[in-house]
């Protein structure tokens, strides 16, 4: 059975709503990631972060989650380190997802993984406004092809673009981030989850 892993990259967040100070409002949105993680079954969790952010990362993980500090915040980066871990750091699949989709559904997630057992790399993208990606997963070793990855800016279509073929980029089903005033209104209180942001929306400390 292939050893699968769901890293949270920690990288910065783009925007803040009014009123709320930025590394509350960028704790918030990563606690809520990690702890959905923490619910996904056949897989196992870990979370990246540039040094400068450990911090970030010691306010959110829970008690065992390995932390891998990268020299950039990119999913590129992600797959070098776990690449060079060591024997004892072996995983098949990774996927490496944004910090900033607090309500984002597990399943979305585990959509990205699932095309991995016919291809090398899948990608999910943001939904809304905006450019980027959700996350990206890909087995290991990663194809040579692969592009530098910014999830803040690279578009599916740049990565199949640089693919021997399209087909060997699966594009699965998208959510948005958090990255303005339209993405959170489109926060729905109904639906479990996204505790310490909504939280820290409504006025209590998290």
């Amino acid at each position: 059975m292939s050893r699968r892993v769901v890293v949270a990259l920690l990288g910065p967040v783009t925007w803040t709503p009014p009123g709320i100070e930025p590394a509350r409002w960028r704790t918030a949105l990563a606690e809520d990631v990690v702890d959905l993680l923490a619910t996904l079954n056949e897989v196992e969790t870990a979370v990246a972060v540039a040094a400068r952010d450990r911090w970030l990362a010691d306010a959110v993980v829970w008690p065992g989650t390995p932390v891998y500090e990268v020299p950039e915040p990119t999913p590129n980066a992600v797959f070098a380190t776990l690449a060079a871990a060591g024997p004892e750091v072996v995983y098949d699949q990774v996927a490496v997802v944004a910090a900033d989709a607090p309500d984002v559904p597990g399943l979305t997630l585990g959509k990205l993984l699932r095309p991995l057992t016919t291809r090398p790399v899948a990608v999910a993208p943001v939904e809304g406004g905006g450019t980027g990606l959700l996350g990206v997963a890909a087995r290991l070793p990663v194809p040579a092809w692969l592009p530098a990855l910014d999830l803040d800016t690279t578009a599916p279509a740049e990565v199949r673009r640089a693919a021997p073929s399209p087909g060997d980029v699966a594009v699965t089903a998208g959510w948005r981030r958090m990255r303005g005033p339209a993405d959170l209104a489109a926060l729905d209180p109904a639906v479990e989850g996204w505790e310490a942001t909504r939280a820290l929306l409504s006025g209590r400390p998290v």
